[in-house]
């Protein structure tokens, strides 16, 4: 016998998504959905991420944001704290187009100076 657990998306996301008429996301956040998706390949979350791509902004990296992220790392190393070039990008991102940070990883972007919204939370 076998037993599948399918879990459908999250409610406290669900609910945070229809408040939201537009959204941007960082092009490394892109970087780390198409690094997902070729890793373990799902149909029906390549369309849901086409149509994110599609139909919300995906915002770049520029030198002054790049800059930024560096400093950022650079901050958090001299405290002895380790960062990833990857999320001091996300974080940059959205320091430089003042919009807060929506992940479930609060704790990777604590002390960035940027808000942070956790949607997984939110409604619990």
């Amino acid at each position: 016998m076998t037993i599948s657990c399918v879990r459908g998306p999250d409610a406290g996301v669900l609910a945070w998504a229809r408040t939201q008429s537009r959204m941007a996301l960082s092009v490394v956040t892109a970087e780390e959905i198409a690094c997902g998706l070729a890793w373990r390949p799902n149909p029906g979350l390549q369309v849901w991420f086409e149509r994110l791509s599609a139909h919300h902004l995906v915002l770049p990296v520029t030198e002054g944001i790049a800059r930024h992220a560096g400093a950022m790392r650079g901050a958090f190393a001299a405290r002895g704290e380790r960062r990833t070039q990857a999320d001091m990008l996300i974080a940059a991102t959205a320091h430089a187009h003042q919009l807060p940070l929506v992940t479930r990883n609060v704790r990777d972007f604590d002390g960035c100076g940027v808000p942070l919204l956790n949607p997984f939370a939110a409604a619990r």
